[in-house]
């Protein structure tokens, strides 16, 4: 690493205390003789056009300064580049910090960046219908989801969280969990070199990270980010129970069979309306990447190998 651009957003970052976190941030990359500039962003698209802007400029790294969500807008304009991603956590979840055992502290973060490993990942790739109706696609680094969890994430759009707080956030995805219709969809999916597999589910999720920290933790077994495939978790059952059972499976750290929830390996997964249930379906089924809303079905799934350079500090 020998230039860097440190990208965050002023509103959520903004307290005197994580301004004073990130330019002590900066002063440890420049003691560790990188030439690196601190750049607030005002929106996604901002953000895009300061990363284009730092590689045009040399940058070999830019580092995204927040969540998950701020991660994965950012890797949409590294990806397929050699310029590496690096991570400086701000954010309530920090899913992909947790993975690649990243430290929460900004400064230990930034420190741990100097003597990480430049490595190189496959990445989830997701195309179907924006909100808008226009076909869409974009990378994803941690997980897909499609059906329940990509509903709450329309019904719960990102600025309920800061005008709510917590706790009213969680109680209002409770309350909506349980109204949720569980409707289904199809999928066509590749395991292993067999291509013709078929399920109706009410979720999907293409898990690509081992370690989600906090109480999820494991949510599907064997996934991780050294392999050119996704861990496919497949809903069959609309049965709310067996969704927290496979909750607290993943909590507990068990390998309990759950009747009705799948695990699979594979690298494309094909999802659809299921012919004849309705035309145009009773309630769209919405589609979110890296816990950002980004559509609706049809949608298609697959693995692009090779595709961006993560710093992960050296393993103990």
């Amino acid at each position: 690493m020998r230039k860097a651009a440190l990208l965050y957003n002023p509103d959520s970052g903004g307290s005197k205390r994580r301004q004073r976190e990130l330019q002590a941030a900066l002063a440890i990359l420049k003691g560790g003789g990188v030439e690196a500039e601190l750049f607030p962003t005002e929106s996604r698209e901002h953000a895009g056009e300061v990363a284009k802007i730092s590689i045009a400029a040399g940058c070999d790294t830019v580092f995204a300064c927040g969540g998950d969500g701020t991660i994965n807008n950012i890797a949409q304009f590294l990806a397929t580049t050699p310029v590496a991603l690096g991570i400086l956590p701000i954010g309530t979840a920090n899913a992909l910090a947790h993975d690649l055992r990243i430290p929460r502290s900004i400064p230990a973060a930034a420190k741990a960046a100097l003597s990480a490993q430049p490595r190189r990942i496959a990445m989830g790739r997701i195309s179907c219908c924006d909100l808008n109706g226009h076909s869409a696609s974009r990378y994803f680094v941690i997980a897909a989801g499609i059906g329940v969890d990509a509903h709450l994430f329309y019904k719960l759009h990102s600025g309920t969280k800061q005008r709510l707080g917590m706790t009213a956030y969680y109680a209002k995805a409770w309350h909506m969990w349980f109204s949720y219709p569980m409707t289904r969809f199809r999928v066509q999916y590749s395991e292993g070199s067999n291509n013709g597999q078929q399920a109706d589910v009410t979720e999907l999720l293409a898990v690509r990270i081992r370690d989600f920290g906090g109480v999820v933790r494991e949510l599907a077994p064997g996934a991780s980010l050294d392999r050119n495939d996704m861990r496919l978790i497949l809903c069959r059952t609309g049965s709310r129970l067996a969704y927290l059972r496979y909750v607290t499976r993943s909590l507990l750290g068990r390998s309990w069979k759950i009747s009705g929830i799948d695990l699979v390996s594979g690298t494309t997964a094909s999802c659809t309306y299921i012919p004849g249930t309705s035309s145009p379906p009773p309630s769209k089924i919405y589609v979110e990447a890296d816990g950002e809303l980004i559509g609706s079905l049809p949608a298609e799934i697959s693995i692009v190998p090779d595709a961006l350079t993560l710093l992960t500090p050296p393993t103990k």
